[in-house]
């Protein structure tokens, strides 16, 4: 008898309880297990949603990873798990911070639960999916990192503030790391199927793009002690619902290119073929003169920060 879906998600903060809320709330899964360093909180968040749960009738159980060696036989992980950038921490000490806790937790998953699909939410998110790869040893299908899809939400969402019209029916389409050379594409993005050129100027197209490319820094700039969680959580539900019911729908997500756009053993956002094997397919769209430029600057940002991993001897480092 086969068993029901399950899920794991490493880091119940903010970003973590609130993917496995939505995705409690979907009935998307029949179990999700929470794995969180603060175990009472994590028992706390993990009750109150099977509550909530029960009251629309969902069939999901949210439970409670007390050691990873609990978090057995899942079909999808899900890492938000890291540290926030601390005061008189430099981006190199995020960097290796992060990069040693990502080693930390994907050791975890590649032994409890070898046949996963790992999607990565921790920042820098390009380089922790790049680590998580190596760390795993999994097949590059099966280690994707979430950024294209609220990128893109982002975008959509500005796109109709502007326009004041036409919710539902934006398709915005971004590529590229997960960071300020972030690649917004209005070439590829419509209202209804018109192109975005057609509704609106190019000082507004441009005003968007750059809005965009700062979305996450304007909610900090709001918030004052914290980041966004609400569009990052759902964007990362949209990734594991399509593995979990194998729609095979395309969504940009961050994978490990081999070939693809020109690009080998570098993480950045290209649209992929999500199912129930992970990013199956690479989709490689055209790009004009000004969006390769604007890709490679991207890429090389990604580079920078894998360069450093290997200055720091990260991957040389016993397991």
């Amino acid at each position: 008898m086969s068993k029901g879906k399950r899920v794991g998600i490493v880091g119940a903060g903010n970003v973590g309880a609130t993917v496995a809320y939505s995705l409690a709330m979907l009935g998307s899964c029949h179990e999700i297990i929470l794995r969180d360093n603060k175990i009472e909180v994590a028992k706390g968040k993990a009750l109150d949603m099977s509550q909530a749960a029960a009251a629309v009738r969902s069939h999901t159980v949210v439970t409670v990873a007390e050691d990873m060696s609990q978090l057995t036989d899942c079909d999808v992980v899900v890492v938000t798990a890291g540290s926030p950038r601390l005061p008189g921490m430099s981006r190199d000490d995020l960097l290796m911070t992060n990069a040693n806790i990502t080693r930390d937790v994907i050791g975890g998953i590649a032994k409890y639960s070898p046949n996963a699909i790992i999607i990565m939410v921790s920042n820098p998110l390009d380089a922790m999916t790049y680590v998580a790869l190596k760390e795993s040893g999994f097949d590059r299908s099966r280690v994707i990192g979430m950024a294209g899809i609220l990128d893109s939400s982002r975008m959509a969402a500005f796109i109709q503030e502007k326009l004041g019209y036409g919710g539902g029916q934006i398709r915005a389409s971004v590529m590229g790391g997960h960071g300020d050379d972030m690649v917004p594409l209005p070439r590829y993005s419509t209202v209804a199927g018109v192109p975005l050129s057609d509704v609106l100027t190019s000082d507004e197209i441009n005003e968007i793009v750059n809005r965009t490319r700062h979305g996450g820094a304007e909610i900090v700039g709001y918030l004052k002690t914290g980041s966004a969680y609400y569009a990052p959580a759902k964007s990362t539900a949209i990734m594991v619902e399509a593995i979990l019911k194998d729609t095979k729908q395309i969504h940009p997500c961050a994978v490990c290119l081999e070939g693809e756009y020109g690009y080998s053993d570098v993480v950045s956002g290209v649209p992929v073929m999500l199912g129930a094997n992970g990013a199956e397919k690479i989709i490689e769209v055209t790009l004009d003169e000004k969006e390769k430029e604007m890709f490679k600057n991207s890429c090389d940002s990604v580079q920078e920060l894998i360069d450093s991993l290997n200055k720091h001897k990260f991957f040389e480092e016993t397991k």
